[in-house]
């Protein structure tokens, strides 16, 4: 709906000011004797409202804040939404986490006592775990944690949220977690970020004999772009863990089996479960979306040594997938624009 316009006026008690007319609609006001006589009103260009003149308008939509709909907008499925701020103190070399809060929890029970453990991966072994706030489907924490990591590798490193329930028997009840690679940020002593993420679920299989991938599709017909999502990877069966130096996602376009175009993740220092969040996108027509298919492979680059294959997963039309990589593509397909996400298992077939 249209907002109204809010009328500009004069007070009668200036009416008695005189006024230099510069445009038809442009006034300045001149300082007068202020035990004059008052004057008759200025020009015709104004208008008169209950003795006072109405200069013009003022529309208040161009006054108001941008709203925040990070506390409003959730998206259908939603388990709950986490907000966190990360600064980086480079003198000290200390990564400073506030957890902010919590919203929109799905608790198994009715009444929920949530906590949260953090980490920063690939470190899976020590966490640090914020106080557990009782009875309350929306958290507010508020609570600073500190890590001590180099600025060397800080942009390798990735934080990880994993929100828990307790109930009353004082079992630990997995509600969502939130990975966040920090490679892609820019922290500073004077640079607080404040973020806020969705939870997602667990993927609760067991890992596959190679590992598995987790990653997103979308199709775009309007500009024909392809856009893949590397989201992250887990059970992987690193070669040599002590003399690794990273592990990445290699992302293919084949057309007829014929190699396209090729694109690389970052390299994440030797993790089981490394996580990237990076996004490719290819120019593929669709009129080649039946002949077309994604490769995606996971390797690991040792010192001295060739980079080692440790899975790969091809997502493709009927011609070259089946399975879940054959819906996956499908999927996308008959959901133009939306991202469409799925863990695949990695297979080592060359």
């Amino acid at each position: 709906s249209r907002s109204r316009s809010i009328p500009f006026i004069i007070p009668p008690t200036l009416h008695g000011r005189d006024w230099i007319n510069l445009t038809n609609e442009e006034h300045v006001q001149e300082d007068s004797d202020p035990c004059a006589i008052p004057q008759a009103g200025p020009r015709s260009s104004f208008h008169s409202l209950a003795g006072a003149y109405v200069l013009g308008i003022i529309n208040p939509e161009l006054y108001k804040f941008p709203e925040d709909k990070s506390e409003t907008d959730f998206p259908e499925g939603n388990i709950g939404r986490l907000w966190f701020s990360l600064e980086y103190e480079q003198e000290s070399e200390r990564l400073l986490v506030s957890l902010i809060k919590l919203r929109k929890l799905q608790p198994p029970d009715d009444s929920c006592s949530v906590f949260v453990k953090i980490y920063l991966l690939p470190d899976e072994r020590s966490y640090l775990q914020s106080k557990t706030k009782r009875k309350t489907l929306n958290p507010q924490f508020d609570e600073n944690f500190v890590f001590q990591v180099s600025s060397k590798v800080l942009l390798q490193r990735t934080l990880k949220f994993l929100v828990y329930h307790v109930d009353k028997q004082k079992k630990h009840h997995f509600l969502g977690q939130v990975t966040f690679p920090l490679k892609n940020e820019t922290l500073t002593d004077d640079n607080k970020l404040v973020i806020w993420r969705d939870l997602e679920k667990e993927n609760l299989e067991p890992p596959s004999e190679y590992g598995d991938i987790q990653f997103s599709l979308s199709y775009n017909d309007y500009l024909g772009r392809l856009t893949v999502v590397v989201l992250r990877a887990k059970g992987l069966k690193l070669q040599e863990e002590s003399h690794a130096v990273g592990v990445y996602v290699k992302v293919s376009l084949m057309n007829h089996n014929k190699f396209i175009k090729s694109k690389k993740t970052a390299s994440v220092p030797g993790s089981l479960s490394p996580a990237y969040n990076e996004t490719f996108s290819f120019k593929v027509d669709q009129t080649e979306l039946d002949t077309a298919s994604l490769s995606l492979s996971v390797l690991q680059s040792i010192k001295g040594e060739k980079t080692h294959l440790l899975g790969r997963v091809v997502v493709g039309p009927f011609m070259y997938a089946r399975g879940k990589e054959l819906e996956h593509w499908n999927e996308m397909i008959s959901k133009p624009k939306e991202l469409v996400k799925r863990w695949h298992a990695l297979c080592h077939s060359t």
